[in-house]
């Protein structure tokens, strides 16, 4: 799952002790319960396999090789620039690619027969920038899709955006507009709009990353949920906390390859390669 080979080094401390929470909680202090077991599978749930991606003759990624099982949470971090985005969009066939394969629940992306209209309606995605319709009411947005693409009746899929609005502690909002929201409810919202499509599967492109810092903690807690759920994720995230917390594996990136995988004890708190040491002493400083 690496994309070069570097001499182990002895562990650094310094990236480490930055990111640890305080034992026992989560990033955001609350209290973490145990996560379901990652199950067993014949395969994984999302596999990407030498992928490379150009624009033009730009080369954005390069022979990309990773994969997530069922019920395993995957972090992808690294430098702006870096391909990761692009990475997780290719999941999800919102950004085409010239060399490689991904499946989804063993579904080629790829394959010219693959109905993808389908297979998004099975993968969750939620966007930096939140994504709602702002014509719409919040209940609109969570049943629009419903109604469209899974053929649910109007009451049924309201009572559906109703229960997950509930979840994620927003029914009281229900009847307004994304613009009467803080950025941090708007993607509450667009998780719970994600979520009603009952996906297999959720992919998170910098959810956070977009948010006034108060508002971090506000997500990041209904992600943690999720995870605690058992929920299969791939998440694009400079939330370090999160990754050490939560994730299964640590994915690092940079320059559009895979640099190198693992868990985060190992990606976060002793890195082989030097790009990944050099990105964590940028962000903790």
């Amino acid at each position: 799952m690496t994309s070069s080979a570097m001499p182990p080094v002895s562990p650094v401390p310094e990236p480490q002790a930055a990111v640890d929470a305080a034992p026992g909680t989560g990033p955001v202090g609350t209290l973490l319960t145990e996560r379901p077991p990652v199950p067993a599978t014949t395969g994984p749930m999302i596999a990407i396999d030498g992928v490379s991606k150009w624009y033009g003759d730009f080369q954005v990624l390069t022979n990309c090789t990773t994969s997530v099982t069922k019920g395993e949470v995957v972090v992808v971090c690294g430098p702006s620039g870096s391909g990761k985005s692009t990475l997780i969009k290719c999941v999800n066939a919102l950004e085409p690619f010239q060399k490689g394969q991904i499946t989804v629940d063993g579904t080629k992306i790829a394959d010219k027969k693959t109905n993808l209209p389908k297979l998004r309606s099975r993968v969750g995605m939620v966007f930096q920038h939140f994504e709602l319709f702002p014509h719409l009411s919040i209940t609109d947005n969570l049943s629009l899709a419903q109604r469209k693409v899974l053929g649910r009746s109007r009451d049924e899929a309201e009572a559906k955006g109703l229960a997950l609005l509930e979840r994620v502690g927003l029914k009281a909002h229900a009847h307004k507009f994304p613009g009467q929201l803080s950025g941090g409810q708007q993607q509450r919202v667009a998780i719970a709009r994600a979520l009603a499509m009952n996906p297999i599967v959720m992919l998170f492109d910098e959810p956070t990353s977009a948010l006034d810092p108060e508002m971090v903690g506000e997500v990041l807690d209904v992600m943690v949920e999720l995870a605690r759920e058992g929920m299969t994720m791939m998440v694009v995230t400079h939330e370090l906390g999160f990754a050490r917390e939560v994730a299964d594996t640590v994915v690092y990136m940079d320059q559009g390859g895979i640099v190198e995988a693992g868990t985060p004890a190992e990606v976060l708190g002793g890195p082989r390669e030097a790009r990944t040491r050099s990105f964590l002493s940028a962000v903790i400083g």
